[in-house]
């Protein structure tokens, strides 16, 4: 079982980690208006559903992960400035401090990190919207195997999810760059309903968590076959 973040031994609340202001929402405004430009001027992303993310108050967006580009086309066509936690190993040199600038949120992925714990709840708590890939990294894209932070954020500060699924990034590869989908591509973005992780009764234990992560995991699988269907991908 993995250890979540921020909890105590099973049957324990998870203890409370304060806010802070630290993730800029400015910065994140300037990051979204850069991933416009970006990601409409090299792909061309259709998206369906955005207007499902509420329009103001807490959200997090659970994104599917197989792609480095699934972070930044997100970011370029949600309606919402959004913060991501992304791995510490992507904050280096002139990358890291653009990333703090617009907002990006630096997670240690090998320990509880409670500075990157804090700060993602210090962007729920200011009404924000915080980017996860719940997968943890980079893998099918499929939602097979959650790791638990998702559920902790959901859980720890009652926003809502809202399901995304990238489709697109990975089924062919550039002809200048590689690593990247061909240039004007279409890459689809689709935004899923908004649900509500907890079980209603404010538990926090391993237990309401392990049993969060369920209902997240099909929630966000049952997405994922609903936007494969709607786009033929």
């Amino acid at each position: 079982m993995r250890r979540h973040p921020g909890r105590g031994e099973a049957g324990d609340e998870v203890s409370e980690a304060p806010a802070d202001r630290g993730a800029s929402e400015r910065g994140a405004e300037v990051g979204r208006r850069i991933g416009v430009g970006l990601m409409y001027g090299l792909w061309k992303p259709r998206v369906l559903g955005a207007w499902k993310v509420p329009a103001s108050g807490p959200v997090i967006l659970a994104v599917n992960h197989s792609h480095n580009v699934d972070g930044p086309m997100v970011m370029g066509v949600a309606p919402r400035p959004t913060h991501f936690l992304i791995k510490k190993e992507a904050f280096v040199g002139p990358l890291g401090t653009f990333l703090h600038g617009i907002g990006q949120v630096e997670v240690d992925r090998s320990v509880a990190d409670r500075t990157a714990i804090t700060r993602a709840l210090g962007v729920l708590s200011d009404g924000g919207v915080l980017g996860i890939f719940p997968e943890g990294t980079r893998g099918e894209g499929d939602f097979a195997s959650l790791r638990a932070g998702l559920a902790y954020f959901a859980v720890r500060s009652g926003a809502p999810i809202v399901p995304v699924a990238v489709l697109g990034s990975t089924e062919k590869r550039g002809r200048l760059i590689k690593q990247l989908p061909p240039l004007r591509s279409r890459v689809d973005v689709v935004f899923g309903d908004p649900f509500e992780a907890g079980d209603g009764s404010g538990r926090r234990t391993r237990k309401a968590l392990d049993e969060a992560t369920v209902r997240i995991q099909e929630r966000l699988t049952g997405h994922l076959e609903n936007a494969r269907r709607l786009t033929g991908r």
